[in-house]
């Protein structure tokens, strides 16, 4: 785990995939919390926030045992201001159960606000919207999509241990038409998106990270589309939201087990990390009222490389 920032009130972590917040189930040792306590050797180390073990970015600890209300209550009231990046398919949007849709500069459909009522049951794995009042609300824009710059062919012994390196990506601004399919940026579409980032309360984070990753000339998810980077502004914090919602729209999150579908495979399978990552956290300091922002260095990729036949 990188350390983005720390003081002597809070401790600021880069979480990786596959890490959960704090112990649950099966997982102790192997925590963010707990590994925290045992390299810093301070055992009352408390996280201000959680993230899903599956997601990976920015996270929160607390130090200082007077402070730890104070910036638990921040992220309990909503004041942080969350700002998460995806990939997920580059397609239209499919109309959903439940909730409503409603874009921002129809009738371009992206960005768009999602919100719908989300139920998570105690012991069950994945969660599910139902008709109700609304308890969940995002914010989802569509950025770039990639595309592939050459095939690469592996020789037969180059089968494991390839490094990213190997492979080669370039990324497209998109516009957004009236189908919904993704086409050329102009400067209305620029202007549009730092417009919805102002109404957001957040300036949008442009993320100058490259992806690694070509399968067979052509990268695409399961369904055989292209894929796009998506940016999540949760408005509310219920279980599993971001997922769900991008879900119910027809654009499952690259390498979701559980949306649409649970998938069991491995607890030591760390081959396919969900391609979600908390970006940004941006809120004013409970105790010395300064601003903070913290960015999360955390890469998505898009695939793994494999070789060609």
């Amino acid at each position: 785990m990188d350390v983005l920032y720390e003081d002597e009130r809070i401790i600021v972590v880069d979480k990786p995939h596959f890490l959960a917040t704090m112990p649950r189930g099966m997982w102790y040792r192997q925590t963010a919390l707990i590994r925290l306590r045992e390299r810093l050797g301070e055992p009352d180390i408390t996280p201000a926030h959680r993230l899903d073990r599956m997601t990976a970015g920015v996270l929160v600890f607390v130090r200082d045992k007077a402070s730890r209300g104070a910036y638990q209550m921040l992220f309990q009231n909503k004041q942080a201001a969350k700002v998460y990046e995806c990939l997920a398919p580059c397609r239209p949007i499919a109309r959903p159960r439940y909730g409503t849709i409603e874009p921002i500069a129809p009738p371009r459909p992206f960005p768009l606000v999602r919100r719908s009522h989300i139920t998570k049951l105690r012991g069950t794995m994945a969660a599910f919207e139902e008709p109700g009042t609304v308890n969940a609300e995002t914010l989802i824009e569509r950025g770039e999509r990639l595309m592939p710059v050459a095939p690469v062919r592996l020789p037969s012994h180059a089968l494991y241990g390839v490094r990213a390196s190997a492979c080669r990506f370039e990324t497209t601004p998109v516009r957004q038409d009236h189908s919904g399919l993704p086409g050329d940026a102009g400067d209305a579409d620029i202007a549009g998106l730092a417009g919805i980032s102002r109404i957001a309360g957040i300036s949008r984070l442009v993320d100058a990270s490259r992806i690694a990753g070509l399968e067979d000339g052509i990268h695409a998810d399961a369904a055989g589309s292209m894929t796009c980077r998506y940016t999540l502004h949760p408005r509310t914090g219920k279980t599993h939201q971001l997922r769900v919602h991008m879900n119910s729209l027809g654009l499952p999150i690259v390498g979701d087990d559980f949306y649409p579908r649970i998938e069991t495979r491995a607890y030591d399978d760390f081959s396919r990390p969900l391609q979600l990552v908390a970006r940004r956290l941006a809120f004013i300091d409970p105790i010395t009222d300064e601003p903070r922002e913290f960015v999360s260095r955390v890469p998505l990729q898009a695939a793994s490389c494999r070789r060609h036949p």
